[in-house]
């Protein structure tokens, strides 16, 4: 029977950097957190879920599962009021499982790179909150316009407020296809984006 692996005491501090790099390029967890979605100690349970997941990594007494670590991942996301629909929490979990048998292997290739990226990346967009429109007014959904981007994809944020769970916020990926222009220039310069869509304007 194969020995339990552990990590090293180096191995492990880069494990808990490579955490934190990996979630704080998390689309998702970085909107809760900017945006306060779980109260004002929103970016404290952003730290606090880096702990956790290393403490899972590092003592857990039982084999470590994806899903497990999925459901910790999907508990934090919660915590923030927030629920992604965007299959973000599968990847990252993937992400950590693999660096975390990286380290195992005393293997930090993952982690240098995220390192040379974060030094790389550019500030993140603002992506401004906005309320489901699907009713029939006009005039009311003339001002609901918003940038989105995303440096990491060519896919587009999208961030739904339903009327009926308005205390959650519901982050979801629209796909990348080309979208028909649907907007005309303002006097003022911004868009005007028509009614009962949720589509994004790049820059």
């Amino acid at each position: 029977m194969e020995a339990e692996r552990k990590l090293s005491a180096e191995a492990g501090s880069i494990l808990q950097e490579g955490i934190g790099l990996v979630l704080s390029r998390w689309s998702a967890l970085q909107l809760a957190v900017e945006n306060e979605w779980g109260g004002r100690d929103s970016g404290r349970k952003a730290e606090q879920l880096i702990i956790d997941i290393f403490f899972w990594f590092n003592h857990s007494k039982e084999p470590l599962y994806i899903d497990d670590l999925e459901d910790v991942l999907n508990e934090a996301m919660l915590s923030l009021n927030t629920m992604t629909e965007d299959g973000s929490i599968e990847e990252v979990a993937e992400k950590l499982m693999i660096m975390h048998e990286e380290c195992l292997d005393c293997n930090f290739k993952s982690i240098e790179s995220l390192r040379e990226a974060n030094h790389r990346r550019v500030a993140v967009p603002h992506v401004r909150e906005v309320a489901n429109d699907d009713d029939d007014s006009d005039e009311e959904n003339d001002d609901r316009d918003h940038c989105m981007g995303n440096d990491d994809s060519s896919n587009m944020m999208m961030v739904d407020t339903p009327e009926s769970h308005s205390n959650v916020n519901v982050v979801s990926m629209s796909d990348s296809e080309p979208k028909p222009k649907l907007a005309a220039e303002a006097e003022d310069g911004w868009e005007v984006v028509g009614p009962r869509r949720h589509k994004g304007r790049r820059n």
